[in-house]
């Protein structure tokens, strides 16, 4: 992470004033989350399987509905992130809804030396990887994390989703943003939040890291994994303005749009039994 920690500072600064906004927003409906239920998608259900019993690990864990999902599913979870804000309020959240749960407040890198035992799964979804300046840090730790014969998943924005000109009022596909891993961040000024756009925020910039398809799968590779599937999908699991709201809670190109473009990925990705 060498020459970006200021970045990843102002991130940090700015996902703990997101953490209050996000979860008193309807983006993230915590009240019905309260009355029970789960927060993950169909697809993830079936690719992860059954985690009863299993001991699962939740990176870039936010303020925990996915990992207290995970919980109500039978797992015994840990979530860990690098927002204070975040962990205090998953914690607090876990406490009242009375579901056993684990969180940590740590950077990535740093959450080994903090953070003991293994895990069958380590999991990851939505909105995370663009956030990490080292895709090699990442996988390293979740390796590091996971026992022989578990696995990561992760679930994620395909890189081709993030390469378009996304500003309010853009309905059409226009190319704007790299494709291909770079050192160096982009810069975004902050408006609100993704939950909330009308939200003051004191931060003035966010910093992300674009990540091409290929750089991920290296990633998980090197670090001694086994890939056992990368499915790709013409959906994504949040708005933008050249995509159409669906009614199973996606967002798809227009049906005006001839041809498809891949929108969210899955990957599962294995350690081996004798490691």
């Amino acid at each position: 992470m060498s020459g970006n920690e200021e970045f990843v500072e102002a991130n940090r600064r700015l996902w703990n004033e997101w953490a209050p906004i996000h979860a008193a927003s309807a983006f993230y409906d915590v009240e019905r989350f309260k009355e029970g239920g789960i927060r993950l998608r169909p697809y993830e259900l079936e690719e992860v399987g059954e985690v009863a019993g299993k001991d699962l690990l939740h990176v870039q864990c936010h303020f925990g509905l996915d990992t207290l999902s995970w919980a109500r599913l039978g797992a015994t979870v840990t979530g860990a992130d690098f927002s204070q804000a975040s962990i205090d309020l998953a914690t607090g959240l876990a406490e009242e809804l009375g579901i056993p749960a684990r969180f940590v407040c740590a950077d990535l890198a740093g959450l080994p030396s903090v953070l003991p035992g293994d895990f069958d799964v380590v999991y990851a979804s939505r909105g995370v990887l663009g956030w990490l300046p080292d895709l090699s840090v990442w996988a390293d730790v979740a390796a590091h994390f996971l026992r022989p014969g578990g696995f990561l998943y992760l679930t994620e924005a395909h890189p081709m989703l993030w390469v378009w000109d996304d500003d309010e009022g853009v309905t059409d596909l226009r190319l704007r943003y790299p494709y291909f891993s770079r050192p160096e961040p982009l810069a975004f000024p902050v408006r609100g939040s993704y939950a909330d756009p009308d939200a003051e925020i004191r931060e003035p910039v966010e910093y992300g890291w674009p990540h091409d398809l290929g750089s991920i799968v290296t990633a998980v590779a090197r670090a001694g994994l086994r890939i056992e599937f990368l499915h790709e999908f013409p959906f994504s699991s949040w708005p933008a303005p050249f995509l159409e709201p669906r009614d199973d809670r996606t967002w798809r190109l227009p049906s005006t749009v001839q041809g498809e473009l891949p929108l969210f990925f899955s990957l599962k990705a294995s350690k081996p039994s004798n490691v």
